[in-house]
């Protein structure tokens, strides 16, 4: 099956193609895999299609019961398997595969940015499958071509920096009467990316995961620093948030995205 024939069947579960790559032995990925494809919401439509299913059934995680369904079917499908950026250990290193499938990358804010999707990118899984695929070439940075970098101010109360994400200060604005419009709009570093206000990524999906953001940070907050060689269980956040983007965050949730 072709890459074109690929995204055409992603496409009827609303599933995007977000880049891939072809593993290398430091990738840590089975022998049998001869190509990695990464898969993200395609918009507009992705969460009318995705709440009408019947995960969406009140019970906890209902994006993450309704990923691993329908990509491993996809899988099995193509006599591949899957990965998915939640459930471990063991945790798949979304992030570093987002940045080798040179469509991702890191912003100035550390946080990963897509050539579509923007900072609004994220992944519901990766299909491992058994043949080459031809892929297209990489494409550009789009940070390097965006002149304000509105992502550098748009937080209020500078949870994002140099050093990292500080997960502390960012729950602390979330539980106050200020973070309400982060809280039903989504993060507003986030959307601030000229990229994402053209992903068409509706404010009801981003007020579901800030809502099932998990438990509050420790009592000594923690940095989600930029270091991608720092393991994937430092900050109590939500883990799902490394779906979408953020790396070096807890897994101890699955239902965000």
């Amino acid at each position: 099956m072709t890459l074109a024939e690929i995204e055409a069947t992603a496409a009827r579960q609303h599933l995007a193609v977000f880049g891939g790559f072809h593993p290398r032995p430091a990738d840590g990925l089975p022998e049998r895999c001869q190509t990695l494809l990464l898969l993200g919401p395609a918009e507009p439509g992705f969460w009318r299609h995705v709440t009408a299913e019947p995960e969406f059934d009140r019970q906890p995680n209902p994006l993450d019961r309704w990923s691993r369904r329908v990509i491993d079917q996809l899988a099995s499908d193509l006599d591949g398997f899957a990965f998915f950026p939640f459930g471990g250990p063991p945790h798949r290193p979304f992030y570093q595969w987002a940045l080798r499938s040179g469509r991702a990358f890191a912003a100035p804010i550390s946080l990963l940015v897509h050539d579509v999707a923007g900072l609004m990118v994220s992944y519901r899984g990766a299909l491992a499958l058994p043949d080459r695929l031809d892929l297209p070439p990489p494409i550009g940075n789009p940070c390097d071509s965006c002149a304000e970098k509105p992502c550098l101010t748009a937080c209020s109360v500078k949870a994002f920096g140099p050093r990292g994400y500080d997960v502390g200060r960012c729950h602390a604005f979330l539980d106050s009467p200020s973070g309400g419009e982060c809280m039903n709009l989504g993060c507003a570093v986030r959307r601030a990316c000229p990229v994402s206000q053209l992903y068409a990524r509706l404010p009801a999906q981003s007020a579901h995961h800030m809502s099932v953001r998990i438990a509050k940070p420790s009592r000594t907050p923690e940095r989600c620093t930029p270091n991608p060689q720092e393991k994937y269980l430092r900050c109590s956040a939500a883990a799902s948030q490394m779906a979408h983007g953020y790396k070096n965050l807890t897994f101890t949730s699955t239902s965000a995205a």
